[in-house]
């Protein structure tokens, strides 16, 4: 479980394909604190420590996290959110955020508003469905509240302190970004349809 509060940005070393599968490298600011098996959500994607070279830790990822995240489009120099599991007794800031990415979208604008930023993310109609207005998405890991919901899009302030302290600095206009809808959400959207029949939600 995470909280969608990042704690540190690192930077892609290598990703390497190894057929349907790859192993990603990463150089990470928290390193020294990770053990084999620990859990990191990188850009919203809940991964596992498989080695720990000088400084950075590499993971293992799977055809199908290749296949529904944006992870493999990633390359060497790439910036990646990075958030540690939560420990029992931690503080709760954010909101519930599983590193099960559910889907994929693209960041339609970035706009500057005196000290805020504005962000824009396309959103697939399944997506779309889990959201509301003032509602939390998580972007790339980040727990974000929609300040605007458009018929395809979710539109974001984000605040200086977010700016700088996740990769969205260095984000740019058409990049694949990771969604995940809000859980509570996703099980009353299922229970509504078990009721009601798909479609009906």
């Amino acid at each position: 479980m995470f909280t969608g509060l990042i704690e540190a940005v690192g930077t892609v070393v290598v990703l390497e394909s190894k057929g349907e599968q790859a192993r990603m490298t990463l150089q990470v600011p928290f390193a020294a604190e990770l053990a084999l098996g620990d859990s990191v959500a990188v850009n919203g994607c809940c991964l596992t420590v498989d080695a720990l070279p000088a400084g950075g830790a590499s993971f293992d990822l799977l055809a199908q996290t290749l296949r529904v995240t944006s992870l493999g489009g990633l390359r060497a120099g790439s910036c990646v959110n990075l958030e540690r599991a939560m420990r029992a007794g931690d503080r709760f800031g954010g909101h519930f955020v599983q590193g099960h990415v559910d889907a994929t979208g693209r960041i339609t604008r970035l706009e500057s508003r005196g000290q805020d930023h504005i962000v824009g993310v396309s959103l697939p109609p399944e997506i779309h469905l889990l959201c509301v207005d003032k509602g939390s998405l998580a972007i790339d890991g980040i727990s974000l509240t929609i300040a605007e919901l458009t018929a395809d899009e979710a539109v974001f302030w984000i605040t200086p302190h977010t700016w700088e302290r996740t990769h969205l600095h260095a984000a740019q206009v058409g990049q694949a970004v990771n969604l995940e809808a809000d859980m509570l959400a996703k099980h009353v959207a299922k229970l509504v349809a078990a009721r009601f029949g798909p479609g009906q939600v």
